[in-house]
């Protein structure tokens, strides 16, 4: 089973209770913090969109849930929000697996909104494949 933090769900994909046992939206650092458990200090220290939180969330969906594998998303799909060091297109994924793997990857998505949102999910979807081969 695989656990799923993101934005949009899985809503309408035939047979996905098969492979995805629960999902977390967390959108506030509240959330992030209250359904994760992501430590307050490194959403501090670090921001939301960061490989720490990015990591945080994704151990945090193993441990609120029965899965065997977590895939997490924050980023900045603008139109607003973004900085010089931070811009609109930065995405952190985050993987995390019962056997103690944890890991993040950084992308940095073009075009508008609606654009970094698919290329986030089609990057998330090809990570969720690479973790079941």
């Amino acid at each position: 089973m695989y656990g799923w933090v993101d934005y949009g769900g899985v809503d309408g994909c035939a047979r996905a209770s098969s492979v995805v046992e629960r999902g977390f939206v967390s959108y506030s650092n509240e959330a992030k913090a209250e359904i994760l458990g992501v430590e307050a200090e490194i959403l501090e220290q670090f921001g939301a969109v960061s490989a720490h939180v990015a990591e945080d969330m994704a151990r945090g969906a193993l441990n609120f849930s029965r899965a065997d594998k977590a895939l997490s998303v924050t980023g900045i799909a603008g139109p607003d929000g973004g900085s010089a060091g931070k811009p609109v297109g930065l995405v952190f994924f985050g993987v995390a697996t019962r056997e103690g793997v944890v890991m993040h990857y950084q992308c940095h998505f073009t075009g508008g909104r609606e654009a970094v949102r698919l290329q986030a999910v089609q990057e998330a979807l090809r990570l969720l494949l690479s973790l079941v081969d």
